[in-house]
């Protein structure tokens, strides 16, 4: 009888260890997903550093031309967020032809920089765009006087440069710009279909000191951007007055080539 005792217990055990088994094995897997979907922000962009364009480290450019600028960049999603007015100086009348350079452009927060314009693109359709530029009308007085237009002035940009932290293709830039001062659309930089999505910034050439003579006749260090420059014939009287032209940036959603 001992015997027997001992073999059903053994029995009984090993039914219970293969009970444990089949139940870790019906425990099965199950999957469930995460999810996130984006819309167009219709948001402004804020103006970056166009040497380091970082949208998380916006700046705050100066406008030299305009004591209540600049102006607010557009609404998104496609945008115009910031353009440099140019600042060609104070200079000395000269009857021999003159070319005098842009100054750079300046932050209340960091170190000068080329100037430059930025696009960005947040519509999320990678469709494409193109940015013009427009110079209204020939540079003229801002203030009564007998020669009230730079008769033959003629503003340059070269050395165009893209940039930005997007990994997106880039857009493509016109290297060099001459406007015309009747009006005519000049292309600075277009996006095909598939490109340019973020934030873009076009600037043109590097930032150089050069000393120069202001007008108290004091030598100073001025920082500028040569590859932006305005050329005055010599022909052209000029009276003792601030002469100023408006630029006119437009972005179409039109895709370049």
């Amino acid at each position: 009888m001992k015997t027997t005792k001992l073999v059903t217990l053994s029995a009984i055990a090993l039914l219970a260890i293969g009970a444990q088994v089949v139940s870790a094995a019906e425990g099965g897997v199950y999957g469930s997903k995460g999810g996130v979907q984006f819309v167009p922000n219709t948001d402004p962009t804020n103006p970056v550093d166009p040497t380091d364009p970082n949208p998380e480290v916006p700046v705050n450019p100066i406008d030299p031309v305009d004591p209540e600028g600049p102006n607010p960049g557009t609404d998104g999603p496609l945008s115009i967020d910031f353009a440099s007015s140019l600042d060609f100086g104070v200079n000395k009348i000269a009857n021999t032809t003159q070319t005098y350079f842009a100054r750079a452009q300046t932050y209340t927060d960091i170190d000068p920089t080329p100037n430059y314009v930025q696009v960005s693109d947040n519509r999320g359709t990678n469709a494409g765009w193109t940015l013009k530029v427009k110079q209204e009308s020939q540079f003229s007085a801002t203030t009564p006087t007998l020669n009230n237009v730079l008769t033959g002035a003629k503003i340059t940009l070269k050395n165009a440069s893209v940039a930005s932290n997007s990994s997106a293709t880039a857009p493509t830039e016109n290297d060099e710009i001459v406007l015309n001062p009747d009006g005519t659309e000049s292309l600075v930089m277009s996006a095909a279909n598939l490109a340019g999505a973020g934030t873009w910034t076009n600037s043109w050439g590097v930032v150089e000191t050069v000393s120069e003579v202001n007008k108290e006749g004091e030598t100073v260090e001025v920082a500028v951007t040569k590859d932006v420059s305005l050329e005055v014939p010599g022909s052209t009287p000029k009276d003792a007055v601030k002469y100023q032209t408006n630029l006119v940036w437009t972005l179409t959603d039109v895709p370049g080539n």
